[in-house]
């Protein structure tokens, strides 16, 4: 079993930034970081492969980051430009299969997760 430990949500307002991590138990090949806003569908913002290729969703792109350190099995989001409708629980995601550009953003195919971090963007 792979555990996943989030931290770094909080409060910002409209044009901030904040970095959330998530700390994996083990190595895996692909982490991804998605999200729920209340009344909505859990989707996917963005993963990355061991190797460092990423994918992002299309309203993140240019604003978010991902990123690992493999030595810590840590995978980052650095979130610029924060907007209220980023506001959501952000909940890792980790899997053994490759994170390809047609299946990173399929929460079925993803195994473990976290227990999520809360983000809360203001106007």
């Amino acid at each position: 079993q792979v555990q996943l430990v989030e931290s770094g949500g909080g409060s910002v307002q409209s044009g901030g930034s904040l970095r959330l991590s998530c700390s994996a138990s083990q190595y895996t090949t692909c982490k991804a970081w998605f999200r729920q806003a209340p009344g909505k569908e859990r989707e996917g913002v963005a993963a990355i492969n061991s190797a460092g290729k990423t994918n992002y969703a299309d309203s993140v792109k240019d604003r978010f980051t991902i990123s690992l350190d493999n030595t810590k099995n840590t995978v980052y989001l650095q979130m610029n430009s924060l907007k209220p409708e980023d506001t959501a629980m952000y909940y890792c995601a980790a899997r053994y299969l490759y994170c390809s550009a047609s299946s990173w953003s399929s929460r079925p195919s993803f195994n473990y997760w976290g227990q999520g971090t809360q983000v809360t963007v203001s106007s």
